[in-house]
C-alpha cells in the first residue's frame, strides 16, 4: 500500500507530512504509519525532534480525526480491546507513553476529534491563524476518549475543557494561545519554517538532556515538588530509576558544557 507520510530529515530533524486525502483521517493503517514514524524518531539516534504538519490541501485541514467511515466498515473493532488503532493510540502517539524526544504539532488547519487528540499529544503546538480545534464526539455518540479526556484539562483549565467537549465548539488558535495550550499562531504560509526554527533549536541542545527531560516530566508531572525533588537528589547516586536522567549526569557532555563555557566555545554534544 502507498504511504501516506512524506517523511524528510534535515540535521537531527525529522518533518513528517501527514498526506491522506482528502482530511487527514485516520484510521488503522495510517495510524500504524504514524506509530512508526515517531518510533523511527525515538530509535535513530540521529534524530533529535519531529514536526508533524498537514500536508497542503484545499479544506485546509490538519487531521480530521478518526475515520468515521472506515468505522461503519469495522474497521479497528477488537473483540477483546473494543477499538484498536495500533500501538501508541489514534495517530500512533497519544499512547506512545515511553516516548523521550520532542515532537511539535504545526497545526496549519482544522484539528479535529482525534486530530486535536494527536496535537494535544506533542510537546509544544504552532497554529496558523485560520487554524481551529474541537471535539465533536459527543455529537457522534461516544466520548473523545482517544486522549482528550485523558489531557485536555491539563493543558487548559477545566471548565474550559468540559465546555470544548460538551458543547463540540471550535477553539480558534488565539484562543487557544490565549489559554497556553498553543505557543505562537502564524500566517499559515510561514507556519513550517516558524516550527523548523523551534525545531532546530532543540536539535542543536545537548541529546541526552532532552530525552532525560521528558522521562523526568512525565514521572513526576502527578508528584508533588518535595517528591520530584527528592527523585532528582536519587538520580545523581543512580537510584531513581529513571535512565534517561541517570545516563546524563555521568555523560561525557554534561562535562563538555561547563567546559565550553569556560573556554567561551560553542559545546560540541556527542550524545554520550
Amino acid at each position: 500500500m502507498p504511504s501516506h507520510l512524506t517523511i524528510e530529515i534535515e540535521t537531527g530533524v525529522m518533518v513528517v507530512t501527514m498526506n491522506k486525502p482528502p482530511a487527514n483521517a485516520i484510521d488503522t493503517e495510517f495510524s500504524n504509519e504514524l506509530y512508526r514514524a515517531f518510533k523511527l524518531l525515538e530509535d535513530d539516534d540521529g534524530l533529535r525532534v519531529a514536526i508533524l504538519i498537514g500536508g497542503e490541501n484545499r479544506k485546509r485541514i490538519f487531521s480530521a480525526g478518526w475515520d468515521l467511515k472506515a468505522v461503519a466498515r469495522g474497521d479497528g473493532r477488537d473483540a477483546d480491546k473494543g477499538f484498536d488503532l495500533g500501538p501508541g493510540g489514534i495517530g500512533g502517539l497519544p499512547e506512545f507513553f515511553e516516548r523521550t524526544k520532542p515532537v511539535i504539532a504545526a497545526v496549519n488547519g482544522a484539528a479535529v476529534g482525534g486530530g486535536f487528540e494527536l496535537a494535544m499529544s506533542t510537546d509544544i503546538i504552532v497554529a496558523s491563524e485560520e487554524a481551529y480545534f474541537s471535539l465533536p464526539e459527543m455529537q457522534r455518540g461516544f466520548l473523545p476518549d482517544g486522549g482528550a479526556v485523558q489531557r485536555l484539562h491539563r493543558l487548559v483549565p477545566y471548565n474550559v475543557a468540559m465546555d470544548l467537549m460538551l458543547t463540540g465548539r471550535k477553539m480558534s488558535a488565539q484562543e487557544a494561545r490565549h489559554w497556553g495550550m498553543v505557543r505562537d499562531v502564524v500566517p499559515r504560509g510561514q507556519i513550517l519554517g516558524h516550527t523548523l526554527e523551534i525545531a532546530r533549536n532543540i536539535a542543536a541542545g545537548a541529546p541526552l538532556v532532552v530525552r532525560a527531560l521528558r522521562q523526568f516530566m512525565r514521572a513526576t508531572a502527578h508528584l508533588s515538588t518535595e517528591a520530584a525533588h527528592q527523585i532528582s537528589k536519587q538520580a545523581w547516586v543512580g537510584q531513581s530509576g529513571l535512565h534517561h536522567y541517570e545516563r546524563m549526569l555521568t555523560s561525557e557532555d554534561f562535562d563538555e558544557g561547563a567546559i565550553a563555557f569556560t573556554e567561551k566555545r560553542q559545546a560540541r554534544f556527542k550524545g554520550h
